[in-house]
């Protein structure tokens, strides 16, 4: 199984950037915990701090990998070019933030992705992701052996 977790803007700066709210551990520190915990996924990342390069991204995945997790920070709430090739790729996504956007600012209450993600994790900071890889993991078939 093969997925894909893409970070948006800004969260290259996870564990220095506002510690209060995101956490003080960057996402490179985190990614082998998810790898060792994963074993049976084959995880790869993948960060931009712009727009395009997400899309580009998208869109170079989204028919062959068995999953996307994405943070798309900022862009959740204002891009329908995300949200437009999300709805294009047949990849099933995951949108997942790392703070309780509900609790936050009124502008970042509002997803444009959600729609076409087949869901939204939000509030655990970096469990956030291993959470929705645990999603992942529960669609990947399961092999039953038995004798007759």
């Amino acid at each position: 199984m093969q997925i894909l977790i893409i970070n948006g803007p800004n969260l290259n700066l996870l564990g220095r950037r506002e510690p209060g709210i995101y956490g003080t551990r960057s996402f490179d520190a985190y990614f082998p915990e998810l790898q060792e915990t994963f074993p049976d996924i084959q995880l790869e990342y993948f960060q931009s701090n712009h727009e395009g390069e997400l899309l580009d991204k998208l869109h170079e995945v989204g028919f062959t990998y068995h999953g996307i997790v994405l943070n798309a920070g900022a862009f959740t709430h204002t891009s329908l070019a995300l949200a437009d090739a999300i709805a294009a790729i047949a990849t099933p996504v995951v949108e997942v933030h790392l703070s309780n956007v509900a609790a936050r600012e009124e502008f970042r209450q509002h997803s444009y992705i959600s729609r076409v993600c087949v869901g939204t994790i939000t509030g655990f900071k970096l469990d956030s992701y291993r959470l929705a890889l645990h999603y992942f993991e529960g669609l990947r078939p399961k092999r039953v052996g038995f004798k007759v």
